[in-house]
């Protein structure tokens, strides 16, 4: 991948001289009232149709990209409106699956787990008009987050292929499909979502195989990162430095960075976008307490490298504490880079700015 790609998403009027990349994972908490819609585009005996609920999302696109924007983010998304769940969301626009109904998965919690009975094959798109009014809507880059195939394999039941690592290989062909699909549309920031790969670390060459078929022929102005939600980093690294991927997000402010050191040894070689506020707390961190968190990127990566953001998606939080978390995010961001213009930042003989 390539090593500039980073420079297209820093704003023509950014303040200082260091930039350090603010982004978002993905989802965002849903305006109230779209919850209410859905549920009365799902009634039957209701007069609100399919075409009512299309323009609500079109107007909590709008709402949330403007509030996106507005906390000061180099990079936006739409916090995934349109999307009900990060498996069910692509398995119902994937040809191949079928749903038969929620499971049990923990305590009373059901999951609509849909099966794979057939070859899977790539039809429509599945964001390209997602992406299209994003960017119509944002005066910023957007970012393009995609459940990996992976994942999509894994929290499925699979009744087609012979094993779920064949199943992978088959969908990260289809990601590749979308992802030229979402590039010639001018999508230039993707996210490859693979939560899974936490739980089944030894699986990590699976997913390499997999991401190796997602960039084939993606352009090298293309920024491809990957998600990878809490877990034993310890078992994924360093193999995942052989991804072809420009940047590793990784979720360690829950876990007080006690992590970090694991991305030391072997020299870190890829970008490192960093989770610095908890989204698994309503405590909403001050800015000092931010920058604290910043400073633990640079024991891994210059600050050209590292890219700043929450620890996952924020859509569990009341929509107000996620976004004075991401605000308060944005202005530690801003409030170091100057300290580094300064020279008010050691960043010690490990990590040093080129």
């Amino acid at each position: 991948m390539s090593e500039n790609n980073r420079a297209q998403f820093r704003p023509d009027d950014h303040p200082n001289e260091h930039f350090l990349l603010t982004s978002i994972v993905g989802s965002y908490p849903k305006p109230k009232w779209l919850n209410r819609v859905s549920d009365l585009a799902d009634d039957p005996d209701s007069k609100f149709t399919d075409e009512h609920l299309h323009e609500a999302h079109d107007d909590a696109c709008r709402v949330i990209v403007d509030e996106h924007e507005r906390t000061g983010l180099d990079t936006v998304s739409d916090g995934e409106m349109r999307r009900n769940e990060m498996v069910e969301f692509f398995a119902d626009r994937i040809d191949g699956y079928e749903f038969n109904g929620p499971v049990k998965v923990w305590g009373h919690n059901y999951f609509d787990k849909p099966s794979v009975v057939d070859d899977v094959e790539y039809d429509e798109s599945w964001l390209v008009d997602e992406f299209e009014f994003t960017h119509a809507a944002a005066s910023k880059p957007v970012k393009v987050p995609i459940t990996g195939p992976y994942t999509l394999a894994s929290w499925s039941f699979n009744e087609a292929y012979d094993d779920d690592a064949e199943l992978s290989y088959a969908l990260a062909d289809l990601v590749n499909e979308e992802i030229e699909a979402l590039v010639a549309a001018g999508a230039r920031y993707i996210q490859i979502d693979e939560p899974a790969l936490a739980t089944t670390p030894d699986d990590y060459a699976i997913v390499g195989e997999c991401l190796d078929r997602i960039v084939a022929g993606v352009p090298d102005e293309v920024r491809i990162g990957l998600h990878v939600c809490y877990g034993d980093y310890s078992r994924i690294y360093p193999e995942l430095l052989e991804y072809p991927i420009d940047e590793f997000d990784v979720e360690l402010c829950n876990g007080d960075y006690e992590q970090i050191d694991v991305f030391t040894d072997p020299e870190f070689t890829t970008d490192l976008a960093l989770g610095v506020v908890d989204v698994h707390t309503t405590e909403v961190e001050s800015v000092e307490e931010i920058k604290e968190n910043i400073l633990e990127g640079f024991k891994v990566v210059p600050p050209e490298r590292l890219t700043v953001s929450p620890d996952c998606g924020v859509k569990l939080l009341p929509r107000d504490v996620a976004r004075q978390k991401i605000e308060n995010m944005v202005t530690a961001t801003r409030e170091i880079e100057a300290e580094l213009d300064a020279g008010e930042i050691d960043l010690g003989p490990e990590v040093s700015a080129d």
